[in-house]
């Protein structure tokens, strides 16, 4: 069997290339069962993770012809849901990097990152209605915290895919880059968030995932954590340092 994740592993981040090209590079078990292993290691190593697709797309959807087969059980269990939901919360940020189609469960694996990029081509939605199923690995919950209740109520009720341009403006990727550039831009948000103390980064994701009734109680003291730590105190004495020359 052809391995569906090509895995780029370096000390301080991780590139993953969903690697199904004869599918569009669509979501399977084999998949998600791989991406439940990537999760384990970076559970355990937190780094930055690149997810980008091969082939001029990031993913398609599910695995229509696997998922036509799948009953209510399978439906509870949350196949992919559970997958998406431990790439949502990783210790270190999660980067998508959209060309192409990143659609129904490809654009919720895209929603589950902490920034996201795309080229001109790019175009995400959620066909899942027109399919006689729900968006339900995280399209409903996730979707309306990035563009708002209104804009991701039109996606996911009429099935409407956006254009680049259009999920620039609205806010959903924060970049466009033409493909051959896509990948290095991406790298080059690994290389700034690289260039932080990865404590302070993984507090500040932790801080942005929390609900709203954990704040400022859990700001303060994740910042109380990182008072005391001696990567602040160099950091402070670098920067102060940098100011007297």
């Amino acid at each position: 069997m052809t391995e569906p994740l090509l895995v780029d592993r370096r000390p301080d981040r991780v590139v993953v290339t969903l690697s199904r090209p004869e599918v569009r590079n669509a979501i399977d078990q084999a998949m998600i069962d791989r991406l439940h292993e990537l999760c384990d290691e970076l559970e355990r190593q937190p780094r930055t993770l690149i997810l980008i697709g091969s082939d001029g797309v990031f993913a398609s959807g599910a695995d229509i012809a696997q998922l036509r087969e799948r009953r209510a059980d399978d439906a509870r269990r949350g196949i992919n849901t559970r997958a998406f939901q431990r790439i949502r919360a990783l210790p270190m940020p999660v980067i998508a990097a959209i060309d192409g189609y990143a659609l129904g469960g490809g654009a919720e694996l895209a929603y589950a990152a902490d920034l996201r990029i795309a080229t001109p081509r790019a175009r995400i939605g959620n066909p899942e209605t027109g399919l006689g199923i729900i968006a339900a690995a995280g399209a409903t919950w996730r979707l309306p915290q990035i563009v708002g209740e209104a804009r991701a109520a039109e996606l996911l009720l009429t099935g409407r895919t956006l254009d680049a341009g259009t999920a620039l403006a609205w806010g959903l990727v924060s970049a466009l880059h033409e493909p051959d550039d896509l990948l290095p831009a991406a790298h080059a948000l690994a290389d700034r968030i690289a260039a932080n103390d990865p404590r302070a980064t993984q507090h500040t994701k932790a801080a942005l995932l929390a609900p709203p009734a954990a704040h400022p109680d859990l700001e303060l003291e994740l910042q109380a954590e990182l008072f005391d730590s001696p990567e602040k105190e160099l950091r402070m004495t670098a920067f102060l340092d940098r100011k007297r020359r």
